[in-house]
């Protein structure tokens, strides 16, 4: 996801703490959702809905494994990379798109690669372009119907993200707002996801269409931001659920999910305790979002959702260092469980 974050804190220590009290201490940016074998822990702005970033991209792996399971695509059906380079945005991603085409390099075959590794590494890399491409291969239709399959109530539509970059490139003439950024934030959510069609049938004609972002200062990015598909942790809890349970999905679409979200399993060290897990997390300048879940070779199960809006540089940044010390104590210390339990009770 779009990250421009330039303030690094100093002199900071990343801990399990800072997490769990900045949570206690900023209670308007903060909702979390922690489950441990079917049990509620914690819950915190369990409906409030929140822009997602990437964390999105759990729904459009979801809607792959199915269409894969049915036979409505093939999973080994090779893919010009030049497909995926159509809606590849240069310092827009982090650096994802490269770094997955460098851990891909040898599974690219005469300039091709699979939807099974385009789809993997829309989930383990976070790439946009691979999104972009995979959502207009799988339709929107179906991504967006995937959500009643999953029986989600509060969830706004998906839309093509690397598309919605592009917004302030635009000029929305006749609309209503001084500034751009003002007619962003008022337009109707029909002609935003509009806008940002057309904007991707743009891209897939014009090659360079892409070379120029446009105005993407401040303003244009927290309207984007703010605007980008949200949802809420009780409700990305229940679809942690759902995979982690391992029951709810026909076992041959649960495969081609496995396969896709079960990255973490790749590494010996994780394997070695772990029976299950899965991760997707998201982040703009201003949000900070992940859902897990986890299963370990105890038996133990764990979802856990946690979704931050409206952060500061300084914020964020820290957040993101402890988010795995968070992680990693909730999976595999008891007693810092029953902490979390006392001091964000349900």
């Amino acid at each position: 996801m779009l990250l421009f974050i330039g303030c690094k804190s100093e002199d900071f220590t990343p801990s399990e703490d800072f997490v769990l009290e900045f949570i206690k201490e900023n209670p308007e940016k903060s909702s979390i959702a922690l489950i441990r074998n079917d049990t509620v822990v914690a819950l915190h702005n369990g409906d409030k809905m929140m822009p997602l970033a990437s964390t999105f991209k759990i729904i459009v792996a979801i809607s792959y494994a199915r269409m894969a399971a049915e036979g409505k695509i093939n999973a080994d059906e090779m893919i010009p990379v030049s497909e995926l380079e159509k809606y590849y945005v240069r310092n827009t991603d982090g650096g994802a798109h490269q770094m997955w085409l460098d851990a891909v390099s040898a599974r690219i075959t005469d300039q091709k690669i699979s939807i099974r590794e385009i789809s993997k590494g829309m989930i383990k890399y976070s790439s946009n372009a691979n999104t972009e491409w995979l959502m207009l291969k799988l339709g929107l239709g179906n991504i967006n119907a995937e959500l009643n399959n999953l029986a989600v109530k509060n969830h706004e539509s998906l839309y093509y993200i690397v598309s919605s970059l592009f917004v302030g490139k635009e000029s929305f003439p006749g609309l209503t707002g001084s500034s751009l950024a003002e007619k962003l934030r008022l337009m109707s959510n029909a002609d935003y996801l509009s806008a940002i069609n057309t904007i991707h049938q743009k891209l897939q004609a014009d090659p360079s269409y892409k070379t120029e972002l446009g105005d993407m200062s401040a303003g244009i990015q927290k309207v984007w931001s703010d605007r980008l598909t949200a949802s809420t942790v009780n409700e990305y809890a229940g679809i942690m659920q759902k995979i982690n349970g391992r029951k709810y999905f026909r076992a041959d679409m649960q495969k081609y999910l496995d396969e896709v979200m079960e990255f973490l399993l790749e590494n010996p060290a994780n394997a070695a305790w772990l029976e299950h897990t899965g991760m997707k997390g998201g982040s703009t300048a201003f949000v900070l979002t992940k859902a897990l879940y986890a299963t370990d070779k105890k038996g133990n199960k764990t979802e856990l959702v946690y979704f931050w809006n409206n952060l500061s540089n300084e914020e964020n940044k820290n957040l993101q260092s402890s988010m795995n010390d968070f992680e990693l104590n909730i999976l595999s210390n008891p007693a810092y469980v029953q902490k979390i339990r006392t001091e964000i009770p349900k």
